[in-house]
């Protein structure tokens, strides 16, 4: 019997994100709202990882290029979106400190190459392969095929296994980390949880209040971990640009490496009580709706 109900949902969720992506594509491109190449990154992250998600109930040969293809695109918009969040950032903390032509001789180099990304970003708008990813995208939204499956068509069922699984996925690897996780544990941790968000955005749809709540924790989390994250990205570059700077400008670097260290331990000590909460919304799900 054929899974419809899931397929359904992601065809319409590919509709969705792909409004969305043109919604955003005249601000991206224009650059001087940084948040617009945002949601149009986000709009093809969600897109990927429906497609991902949903695998088991897609035929994949028609599925996992389309992903793959999304996958390009993601990668062409994403290092002006990390520098834009990057220098937004050290902009604000750099906004009150005296060293003003230090801070902007520090952050000059990254200035350079948001500009060369942002060429590469714009061939890649412009280019014929991003229209026809357009088009096949708008295709998938009708006319995705779906896979033959033993699981029957109840897809508030399907879609609460899907979230349930991909939440297991990430209770397991909490479960294994050591007493004083690596940044790059923490880090995957906020990539797992971003799979579980998106995930439950499919299933929200037929799930309802439950998966809301879950959508809710699950955000927090990943925010946490994402700001922890942040940070170590910021202290990394901020290493690499003092090591070739002015003695002026290395010490605004020295300053702001140690803001980053300190936005890294408070995060480090706020991400357990975040997944508390996602856990206390996961037995809501798995209760279901009441």
């Amino acid at each position: 019997m054929v899974s419809g109900g899931v397929v359904d949902q992601v065809r319409s969720g590919l509709a969705t994100r792909l409004q969305a992506l043109r919604e955003h594509e005249g601000g991206t491109r224009d650059g001087s709202d940084p948040e617009e190449l945002h949601q149009m990154r986000v709009s093809v992250r969600r897109m990927r990882e429906m497609l991902r998600s949903a695998r088991s109930f897609l035929d994949r040969e028609h599925s996992e290029p389309l992903r793959n293809e999304l996958g390009w695109l993601g990668r062409a918009l994403g290092p002006v979106r990390d520098l834009d969040v990057l220098l937004e950032h050290l902009r604000e903390q750099t906004a009150e400190m005296p060293e003003q032509d230090a801070a902007e001789r520090l952050l000059a180099g990254l200035d350079a190459e948001h500009e060369r990304a942002r060429a590469d970003l714009l061939a890649a708008l412009d280019s014929d392969r991003y229209r026809a990813l357009l088009d096949w995208v708008e295709e998938a939204s009708r006319e995705l095929p779906a896979r033959e499956s033993d699981a029957g068509d109840d897809g508030g069922s399907e879609l609460r296994d899907l979230v349930l699984r991909q939440f297991g996925k990430l209770r397991k690897d909490v479960g294994k980390l050591p007493d004083d996780p690596p940044d790059d544990r923490l880090h995957a941790l906020r990539i797992r949880g971003k799979k579980v968000r998106y995930t439950a955005e499919l299933a929200e749809p037929a799930l309802g209040k439950p998966i809301k709540r879950l959508i809710k924790a699950t955000k927090k989390f990943q925010d946490v971990l994402g700001e922890h994250q942040d940070a170590c990205v910021a202290e990394q570059r901020l290493r690499d640009l003092a090591a070739e700077a002015d003695a002026g400008a290395a010490f605004v670097a020295g300053r702001l490496v140690e803001r980053e260290q300190l936005r890294k331990a408070d995060r480090r000590a706020r991400w357990p009580g975040a997944w508390d909460q996602l856990v206390e919304a996961e037995k809501g799900v798995r209760r279901g709706p009441r």
